[in-house]
């Protein structure tokens, strides 16, 4: 697997402190860049030989749906712009309904929990495996935080990945923070769920801060990392070298000197783990207290030279370990014939990153290298229901319809409210003119407007939708939001009539 060692998430509001941190890698969510025309930062940073990882997080492999080949089109095309050894995306679905389950198609703008059900799993192998295909370097998936718990599921986190990995070779991103989101929400044991996992499929980790609130944790990324994720990632790095560790942080940015700190924390961590592995037990190094100790000794290095902790610095300790290998597979004998309807057959993707090598992790018993019989389809009667649960979840939580028999209806509303908040927060980031315009009253609008309108394809027409129906309620700043309707579509604001018939047609035809 490619050493990536330690690195940050890209983002426009902090790219300046990112190229003076000189890590050595970043990883950019691949929506937020055009494969023709790269920001001048993410150029430089790859002319200094700074690996870029697209991370995607609107594919939606946990969907019913099959994998739209227009995003996954999209990703290839930003992989190969950027160079990257590998793209990554989430064990998530984000959108609903639709022709496969004749209801209105709806989005989330969020990552929501798959059931982890026999069904489910069957549905996301099949939909890895098409992307595997479409995508020219390798992918690994991502595990994701949520507030809730599916009724009815069959296997824990830890042996929902595992098989996943097993049946289709895909690599893992272990993102630790979420790890502790699950521990916070649902009780889960984040030891527990990396004892089952294959830790040499693991291409790097993602840590990030969050915050309790509503009386659950919710994973921000606007906070600093706590102490209790740094343990987390102790145990990982325990059990396995990580090939790369990455700081998430997508609001609330701090100065670049509390980045370097958290930086500094996090290879403190992992080096502290990495001595201890040899010697202890493999969740020893979260119970010695090593997230506490590392945040002393990251805040105490950002008082020196905060900015130079790349590859090339020692921090308590030295540089990142080089990642342990992983183990020949025992020979094992031949496996269980499958059960009827379900695929278990393992389909890894080859395509070698930059032309060198890539190690494919064979289901036991299965030669590496050699070809994987191919899997049998999954009937559209499994996708369909699958897609009916999710459907029916995701318009509880955008559009208000009954929660589902069997979830926690507290928390399907805290994560209801957690939605619209989140796309308050997003249309106010790509259209900053809006809150200007409307002042304090912008977000209470906004929420009412979400409240009554779930989202509709992306958040650029979501700014739109919510500027027509303020305009049609008289506001007393209809001449400036007038002018910002013009300046962004090129065309007068829809009246009634107009919007009334778009609003059927999304009603009917699940646009």
């Amino acid at each position: 697997m490619t050493e990536l060692g330690i690195g940050i998430g890209w983002r426009p509001e902090i790219a300046d402190a990112v190229e003076e941190l000189a890590v050595d890698w970043v990883e950019v969510v691949a929506e937020n860049v055009c494969a023709g025309h790269l920001p001048d930062s993410l150029a430089r940073l790859r002319a200094r030989g700074v690996t870029v990882v697209p991370h995607g997080v609107s594919l939606g492999l946990g969907g019913a749906d099959r994998p739209d080949p227009e995003r996954l089109a999209a990703l290839a095309a930003k992989a190969e712009a950027l160079g990257a050894p590998l793209v990554t995306e989430h064990i998530a679905f984000v959108r609903a309904g639709g022709p496969l389950t004749a209801t209105p198609r709806l989005e989330a703008g969020h990552l929501l929990p798959v059931p982890r059900t026999r069904d489910a799993l069957d549905v996301l192998c099949e939909n890895v495996r098409i992307a595997q295909e479409a995508l020219p370097v390798p992918l690994a998936l991502e595990n994701i935080a949520a507030l809730f718990s599916w009724p009815g599921e069959e296997l824990s986190e830890g042996r929902f990945l595992a098989e996943l990995v097993e049946r289709t070779g895909v690599r893992l991103l272990i993102d630790v923070a979420n790890l502790h989101t699950n521990h916070r929400n649902r009780g889960e044991d984040p030891a527990k769920a990396l004892a089952e996992l294959p830790v040499e499929a693991i291409a790097y980790v993602h840590v990030a801060g969050g915050v309790e609130r509503d009386g659950v944790w919710h994973d921000t990324h606007a906070h600093p990392v706590p102490a209790p994720v740094l343990d987390i990632l102790a145990d990982l790095a325990g059990r396995v070298a990580p090939p790369g560790v990455l700081l998430e942080r997508d609001d609330r940015f701090p100065a670049a000197t509390e980045l370097a700190g958290e930086l500094a924390a996090i290879r403190t961590t992992v080096t502290t783990a990495a001595r201890r592995r040899p010697a202890l037990p493999a969740p020893a190094a979260a119970r010695h207290g090593v997230g506490a100790a590392a945040l002393r000794a990251g805040r105490a290095l950002a008082g020196g030279d905060p900015l130079h902790i790349g590859a090339g610095a020692r921090v308590s300790g030295g540089p990142m370990p080089a990642a342990r290998p992983a183990p020949a597979p025992e020979p094992s004998p031949a496996p269980a014939a499958p059960e009827p309807g379900r695929a278990h057959a393992a389909a890894g993707h080859g395509t070698p990153p930059s032309g060198g090598p890539v190690a494919v992790l064979a289901r036991p018993g299965t030669e590496p290298g050699s070809a994987a019989p191919a899997a049998p389809a999954v009937h559209d009667t499994v996708r369909q229901r699958l897609g009916v649960g999710q459907a029916a979840l995701l318009s509880a939580l955008v559009a208000g319809t009954p929660v589902p028999e069997g979830f926690d209806v507290r928390r399907i509303g805290v994560q209801s409210r957690a939605l619209a908040g989140k796309r308050a927060s997003v249309v106010a980031r790509i259209a900053p003119e809006l809150p200007k315009i409307l002042g304090e009253d912008f977000r209470p609008a906004f929420l009412a407007y979400a409240r009554r309108r779930p989202m509709p394809g992306s958040y650029r027409r979501d700014a739109l939708d919510f500027v027509e129906g303020l305009l049609l309620d008289g506001r007393p700043e209809r001449r400036e939001l007038t002018r910002w309707w013009q300046d962004r579509s090129d065309s007068r604001p829809p009246g009634i009539a107009g919007r009334v018939a778009r609003a059927a047609r999304h009603v009917f035809l699940g646009r």
